[in-house]
């Protein structure tokens, strides 16, 4: 057994197809199928449901694959801690932000590139569980999440500015004659929204509901691009946070505050208490520190 063949079986997890497995690997799919029989004889185990295409894991398979993520993230984190401790950080830095944060992550990603130029970072928009399972089984290093339910034995966290809200509207079809909006304002422009459940959104509904209005969004989604899309078309105003930098994408976006708005729960950076620790997570929480004190 070796580390490449480990990295061969996440792959096909993550792909969920053979031929994409190999291709992501470098690797020829007969290639990729020999190395992993060759683990499953190893192991003595059936570790993949086999037929003219891939078919999911077997229960031992699923089992397996956990270790394998555990595995070699741990390996991942001794290459990064062997390289910290000789003054250099390499590896990639797995970072998981929620939809719609008010923390924009790239100054601090720019600014750890341009100190180590050998990190390399992979950026993930999940909900808060997943940013909390995805720290926990070690597929991600840091996350951007909410602080509200975070359980302070098994995570350390900082918490960020609070997020406050605005409605973001293209300047091309709308237009304010007030410096902040109300509510009930709100009520009366087409709204496109994150769909129900979404902790942003309720936050959103709350705001509403705890002022007795209810509003009729002419769209909902779970994917920020397609409602940047909406309001960048003219089709309707979208309620965002203020400082997430969603605004300077184009020329034509604009942000105006919303009276008295602000999400339930602040942001924190979160990262696993238990060991293996990420060296780059630790990095990157020291930068953000020093970054705070410097502004």
């Amino acid at each position: 057994m070796d580390i490449k063949q480990l990295k061969f079986l996440i792959a096909l997890d993550e792909t969920r197809h053979f031929g994409q497995a190999a291709a992501r690997c470098h690797i020829t799919q007969p290639t990729l199928s020999m190395r992993l029989r060759s683990l499953e004889e190893e192991l003595d185990l059936p570790l993949v449901n086999r037929g003219q295409r891939f078919e999911g894991f077997t229960a031992p398979g699923e089992r397996v694959l956990a270790w394998a993520r555990t595995v070699l993230a741990a390996y991942d984190g001794l290459q990064a801690e062997a390289a910290a401790c000789r003054g250099h950080l390499v590896g990639t830095l797995r970072l998981g932000v929620v939809p719609l944060s008010n923390f924009d992550p790239l100054p601090l990603l720019q600014r750890l590139h341009s100190l180590h130029p050998n990190m390399r970072f992979e950026l993930s928009s999940l909900s808060s569980e997943q940013i909390l399972d995805q720290l926990a089984s070690n597929r991600l290093d840091l996350g951007v999440s909410y602080l509200d339910r975070l359980d302070s034995e098994r995570f350390d966290s900082l918490q960020l500015a609070e997020t406050r809200m605005g409605v973001m509207y293209d300047q091309r079809y709308f237009s304010f004659a007030e410096e902040t909006s109300s509510w009930e304002s709100l009520t009366k422009l087409p709204l496109g929204l994150l769909t129900s459940g979404m902790h942003f959104r309720q936050s959103i509904d709350h705001n509403f509901h705890s002022r007795g209005l209810h509003p009729q969004p002419i769209i909902q989604t779970d994917a920020v691009h397609q409602l940047l899309q909406a309001v960048h078309g003219g089709f309707c105003c979208a309620i965002m946070p203020l400082d997430g930098g969603l605004e300077s994408l184009t020329e034509h976006l604009r942000l105006q505050p919303i009276e008295d708005a602000q999400t339930l729960a602040r942001l924190g950076l979160i990262m696993r208490r238990s060991a293996p620790r990420s060296a780059l997570a630790e990095a990157c929480l020291a930068l953000y520190h020093t970054m705070m004190q410097e502004s």
